[in-house]
């Protein structure tokens, strides 16, 4: 089966890379040029655990391609992903979709034997009818139907989650359609994956949902760890204790400094902005945009509060930059709006990530210093503030990270380390939610 993917950022990479495997022909087609002579070095432009081999191994097999052209691919594809990124527009929040629209444009005239347009990007609804549209004036003797088939990829377990999804979602009008996708998801028939056929608005609206329910989720059990701050109760007992109840599950209920990286946030605010444009406003996600963002200001304080009331001049030291560990992902990452606030207060920021450092300087503030070494990151600091949770974190030795700082704040917005040995190591110890 042949089939073109038009993107060759996180979504589109990815799943080229796994249909690939799957055993189809892919031609991966991205406007940045740039990327595209990285990708045929055989270099990766994200980080993601696995990718580089399964690029790899497909590109050398033959079923896997980067080009800047669209002549020569879309023509003789049977299936057209669209793939590109639909951030939130400036000013309003809706989802951005002009990248889509323009992508559109640009294969509609290439069509020439029956093809299915799919939306793998996540769009508005009413998104695949309006590139339904584009195509027919752009091209009336185009055969074709447009599908939406939304991805649900966890940034650091994305190759797994394709590969062992939990559903296939799969949005058509036309049996010719959904014929062409369930051929195409055959190789999941082994695992019994199960495959959810809908309408087309049915798709778009459930990658919003389910990105939503898993975004509110993450803001109740914030909220209930502000509450047993005060109240003395343990976040982690009420979490295992609610997480217990079938009806409820225990992902996602994980306290911490908030939601970030390329979908909850955006997503999120689409939902919102489509609820309202439609009006039956959704005041439950609404809220759950205001909790996180209230959550970062928290955090921001409980730093200040740990410091004994003011940053200024004191030398902190950052462990994790990127939203989520195994990614080099900053989008919306809890890092961009809890330091620059610090540094503009006067913090010395001295920060460190297993792979997120180069992606990090063009997001955060000049004066930031990056050190490779977790270790050299904690020589002569005041306070060190755990960010990001990686693996690497997770094991520290503690006596060393006492000898090499200057002062005994530890400030642990994820949680990793239990409050009681890090007291009788002498830390003034600071978590998320255990009053």
């Amino acid at each position: 089966m042949n089939i073109a993917m038009i993107g060759a950022g996180y979504v589109g990479l990815v799943s080229g890379a796994c249909f690939a495997e799957f055993g189809a022909s892919v031609t991966c087609v991205d406007v940045d040029a740039s990327k595209v002579a990285r990708l045929n070095d055989g270099r990766m432009p994200i980080y993601e655990p696995g990718l580089d081999e399964i690029v790899q191994r497909n590109v050398e097999q033959g079923r896997l391609r980067f080009t800047s052209e669209f002549d020569g691919c879309v023509g003789d594809a049977e299936l057209v992903f669209v793939a590109v990124g639909t951030p939130s527009r400036r000013g309003d929040g809706h989802a951005d979709v002009s990248f889509v629209y323009d992508a559109v444009r640009q294969i509609a005239p290439l069509l020439r034997n029956y093809s299915v347009v799919v939306d793998k990007s996540t769009v508005p609804i009413g998104t695949a009818r309006q590139v339904a549209r584009i195509i027919t004036e752009v091209n009336p003797e185009a055969d074709f139907d447009v599908a939406s088939n939304p991805e649900f990829l966890r940034e650091g377990a994305a190759i797994s989650d394709f590969m062992r999804p939990d559903r296939i979602v799969i949005g058509v009008e036309s049996q010719r359609a959904e014929e062409k996708l369930r051929a195409l998801y055959r190789p999941l028939n082994l695992v019994e994956v199960p495959i959810l056929v809908t309408r087309l608005e049915t798709a778009e609206l459930i990658k919003y949902a389910a990105n939503a329910f898993l975004a509110t989720k993450i803001s109740f059990i914030n909220e209930m760890a502000a509450l047993c701050e005060a109240v003395g109760a343990d976040v982690h007992d009420v979490a295992r204790g609610i997480g217990l109840d079938g009806r409820i599950g225990r992902k996602f209920l994980h306290p911490g400094p908030g939601f970030g990286g390329s979908c909850f946030p955006k997503d999120t605010l689409a939902l919102v902005r489509t609820a309202q444009e439609f009006g039956t406003p959704s005041r439950i996600v609404q809220s759950v945009v205001e909790v996180n963002a209230a959550q970062r200001r928290r955090m921001i304080a409980k730093i200040r509060n740990a410091l004994g009331g003011s940053e200024a001049g004191k030398v902190i030291a950052v462990l994790g930059l990127t939203y989520k560990p195994e990614t080099d992902d900053m989008r919306e990452s809890p890092s961009l709006a809890i330091l620059p606030p610090l540094v503009e207060k006067g913090a010395r920021i001295r920060a460190t990530d297993p792979h997120g450092i180069e992606e990090a300087r063009g997001h955060l503030p000049d004066s930031i210093e990056y050190v490779e070494d977790v270790y050299e990151t904690l020589d002569g600091a005041d306070a060190v503030v755990l960010l990001t949770e990686w693996n690497v974190y997770r094991g520290l030795d503690l006596e060393e990270v006492k000898g090499r700082m200057r002062g005994n704040v530890f400030i642990d917005l994820r949680n990793v380390y239990e409050p009681a040995p890090m007291a009788s190591l002498g830390f003034e110890y600071t978590c998320v939610g255990r009053g």
